[in-house]
């Protein structure tokens, strides 16, 4: 699933990914635009959902979707440590650097 979403989000380029967490019902993503001018977050989520559908074979995304955004590379730092974190909330690791399903794509550039 990892290298699926990997590709999913190379190719839906006009948003970057930069940081995220896999889990085994959700993901956490950061994103930012990419160098095309992005089209709608909901518009490039959706894209990349169904380029994973297709190269999986199979649906197993909601429909919907949640994000936040965020304005200081502080925010980002503290979303990222309570992201994270989340496999050893919910009791799957005992620390975060253990979950195999977490990494980051492209870094993100944050400017004050």
């Amino acid at each position: 699933m990892q290298e699926l979403l990997h590709k999913s989000w190379r190719r839906a380029n006009r948003w970057l990914v930069g940081r995220y967490v896999m889990m085994p019902d959700h993901i956490h993503l950061f994103c930012a635009p990419g160098v095309i001018p992005p089209e709608s977050l909901q518009s490039w989520v959706a894209y990349w959902k169904r380029l994973a559908v297709f190269a999986s074979g199979g649906g197993f995304w909601q429909k919907n979707f949640w994000d936040t955004q965020l304005r200081h590379h502080e925010s980002y730092a503290a979303k990222w440590d309570y992201v994270r974190n989340n496999p050893v909330r919910s009791g799957l690791v005992a620390r975060a650097e253990d979950w195999p399903y977490a990494g980051e794509l492209n870094v993100l550039r944050w400017h004050d």
